[in-house]
């Protein structure tokens, strides 16, 4: 593509073709466009004359750059990101109808109750989140830099891609950092959903004040809101956001659920909306499920979706990897993994196994290095408190270290019963061997990662496979 097309009024040099573009610098080939991108850790400007001598033909930097190839300026390089990787791809995101679920829970859930229901009524979808990237059933086989929500230039060559394999809709999960680091800028939303707000990533947002107004942002760019008006900061949204809003929640909104019956097997409900009534089951049990499916349900009713196509997909739908999946052993006992990574998640899955369970709860759960912690005693409380036998862990202890980590966690434990033990794996095999009939063993905090992060290194650390090994299996 034409410099003088992609950057319009801004190129002012002689012609030059694009042929890619980049924010690596270790990436750049002849031809390609740099984007210098200033980050957390490092920015990008430091790297302009190692792409420009690598071969890159224009540098996009927020000032000006010594590198002896044409610089094009912008006020921030994260929007101009946005902007030219639309053009280069040719406005991908304008030709698919796109969906996005943000919330401190239950996006990944929702967007798989989602892309189900779309499926069931015809429709050939993408999805984009923390657990994988298809269009349909096949990998797009392009991967994201950044957990759940990739940069706007891998979205418009992922949305590009998905038009080539057919798809019409993308369902993702819009995380707090990707809204508040414009990875969805010049996106336009069909629906936007809410799931809740709980504690989580105060690392970066520093108060929940700032965590709630990230997640407001995607309502700026979205057709219609669903938002669960059960949620304080929900309820909030429902009379600040500038798109059309439908609630969801037990009681006083416009898609309610009633007679609401929860067993190891799962949940039944039944939805009322507008006036009519749809019995509904779902494969994942827990009471938090019941809102993820009435979330799922608003959207696809928002989006025009027959009720026939959405009673159907929903209650079709499987488990998801790493939500309160089983696996599969020669016990008498059940094992359990799931995601909950947050106070508030390691709180609804504990509950949801209480719920069902016939023997015990052990539950075994660390909390992250080099993220929030002032949530690891609220964890440390809400784990002790309800499981029967809490056995705490690392969890990903990146670059700090895992006994400290622990030992914040500890501070909230209070007086239940638990035991520490700083290797997971070893944690896993003592849950394991105390194990009795009937009893549950929670893994909680990994979910579909297959892999733990000690200090700077992410080796691989599949629960599911550790579990058999562990029982010879």
């Amino acid at each position: 593509m034409l410099a003088s097309k992609l950057f319009g009024k801004k190129w002012t040099e002689r012609d030059v073709e694009i042929t890619g573009i980049t924010i690596d610098s270790r990436e750049v080939k002849p031809g390609y466009a740099f984007v210098c991108i200033t980050g957390a850790v490092r920015d990008g400007h430091e790297f302009a004359k190692i792409a420009a001598q690598s071969g890159a033909a224009v540098i996009v930097a927020e000032h000006a750059v010594d590198v002896g190839v044409p610089v094009v300026e912008y006020a921030d390089t994260k929007l101009a990101l946005a902007e030219i990787s639309s053009v280069f791809y040719g406005e991908p995101e304008k030709k698919l109808k796109l969906i996005g679920i943000t919330g401190t829970n239950g996006k990944t859930t929702v967007s798989y109750l989602i892309k189900k229901i779309l499926e069931t009524a015809g429709k050939t979808v993408g999805i984009i989140g923390t657990n994988e990237i298809l269009a349909g059933d096949r990998d797009v086989g392009i991967k994201s830099s950044t957990p759940t929500t990739p940069n706007s230039l891998e979205l418009r060559r992922i949305f590009a891609k998905m038009l080539e394999m057919g798809a019409e809709y993308v369902v993702m999960e819009v995380s707090s950092h990707a809204l508040d680091l414009h990875r969805v800028a010049g996106l336009q939303y069909e629906v936007g959903v809410f799931t809740n707000l709980t504690q989580d990533h105060l690392d970066y947002h520093k108060t929940m004040e700032n965590y709630f107004l990230a997640k407001k942002k995607l309502f700026d760019i979205s057709k219609t809101g669903v938002i669960n008006a059960d949620d304080e900061y929900g309820a909030r949204l429902l009379g600040d956001i500038p798109c059309k809003a439908v609630s969801i929640g037990r009681n006083n909104a416009d898609l309610t659920a009633e007679d609401i019956k929860i067993d190891a097997k799962g949940v039944e409900f039944t939805a009322v909306y507008e006036g009519r009534k749809y019995p509904v089951s779902l494969a994942i049990p827990g009471m938090f499920s019941v809102y993820n499916g009435i979330c799922a349900m608003a959207a696809a009713f928002a989006l025009g979706i027959s009720p026939q196509a959405i009673v159907q997909g929903i209650s079709s739908a499987g488990g998801v990897c790493g939500r309160l999946e089983r696996v599969s052993t020669n016990t008498d006992y059940s094992v359990i993994i799931d995601y909950a990574h947050t106070p508030d998640g390691l709180e609804n899955v504990l509950n949801a196994v209480n719920s069902f369970k016939k023997g015990r709860c052990i539950a075994v759960f660390g909390c992250g290095g080099d993220r929030d912690a002032s949530k690891r005693p609220i964890m440390g409380e809400i784990g002790v408190r309800l499981a029967d036998i809490a056995v705490i862990t690392s969890d990903n202890p990146r670059t700090e270290n895992p006994e400290k980590i622990i030992e914040d966690i500890v501070a909230g434990a209070g007086e239940g019963e638990y035991k520490v033990i700083v290797n997971r794996r070893e944690a896993i095999g003592y849950a394991l061997s105390i194990a009795e009939k009937d009893d549950v063993v929670l893994l909680a905090g990994k979910g579909q990662e297959t892999y733990q992060i000690i200090g700077t290194e992410k080796t691989h650390f599949d629960e599911r496979e550790v579990v058999r090994e562990l029982l010879g299996e």
